[in-house]
């Protein structure tokens, strides 16, 4: 079973820059986008041979997730079931005989960090909102977590601690999801890999002398960590700010 996560950054502006081809080419079981910034009437694709589950956010042309999925889930919900946290689209659930899914577009706390206090609220309520799903059956999460966990994370990690997406506020909060049981799947299979990004700054020459950052990620629970039998960063694809990832789960 293969999976994709990539955050669009405006999925009808990806659209017109090759989103449809890598789709056709790559041939994934199930796609996962975020920040797709759009309702269903807005967004002029199809995906044949796919169901689709769209959570967007009610501020129009913001944030906002979308699942195609060619295997049926037996259950789709969206959000996390808190009043506070669930008008910006921001996550889909599904899930399938085994496991859960979960796309995830992780809240920024923007430039001048205005957002990380609400960001630790949301932090501690989406990880008690995964350890709940886990009660049942493991889980794979799909996402833009809109931080770098480690300085292997970063091209300039000296210059950018303290700085949105690099705060140690952020950094810690992703650690305790780790440790509360989840691993990061590329991470582990490349613990030695450096220059593995998958955010770029839109500024000249930034991507092209691969000056980026690793905010997007596969986590998955301890139990079905070992089902997973690749992850993949695809820097060649454009489209977006931020390329897609993949993993492949060993899964019917």
């Amino acid at each position: 079973m293969k999976i994709i996560s990539w955050n669009v950054a405006g999925f009808r502006a990806c659209l017109k820059k090759g989103f449809a081809e890598f789709f056709e080419e790559v041939d994934a079981d199930v796609f996962c986008l975020q920040e797709v910034k759009a309702v269903r009437s807005e967004i002029p694709f199809y995906a044949k041979g796919y169901l689709d589950f769209l959570n967007p956010a009610e501020k129009k042309g913001y944030s906002g997730t979308l699942i195609y999925t060619k295997k049926e889930p037996i259950h789709v919900s969206f959000g996390m079931g808190k009043e506070e946290h669930d008008h910006e689209g921001r996550m889909i659930t599904l899930e399938f005989q085994d496991f859960y899914l979960v796309n995830v577009y992780v809240p920024n706390v923007k430039r001048d960090l205005s957002r990380l206090s609400y960001r630790m609220k949301w932090e501690n309520d989406f990880r008690k909102y995964i350890k709940k799903l886990e009660e049942k059956h493991p889980v794979l999460i799909g996402g833009d977590f809109n931080v770098a966990h480690q300085e292997i994370d970063i091209k300039n990690a000296k210059a950018n601690i303290g700085n949105a997406g690099f705060t140690m506020e952020e950094r810690e909060k992703f650690s305790l999801l780790l440790k509360s049981g989840l691993i990061d799947i590329y991470r582990a299979q490349h613990p030695e890999k450096t220059d593995a990004y998958t955010w770029w700054s839109y500024m000249p020459g930034v991507r092209e002398k691969n000056i980026g950052w690793r905010i997007d990620y596969f986590l998955a629970s301890e139990s079905i960590f070992p089902k997973i039998t690749n992850s993949v960063i695809y820097q060649d694809v454009f489209g977006s700010d931020h390329c897609p990832i993949g993993v492949e789960l060993d899964a019917e």
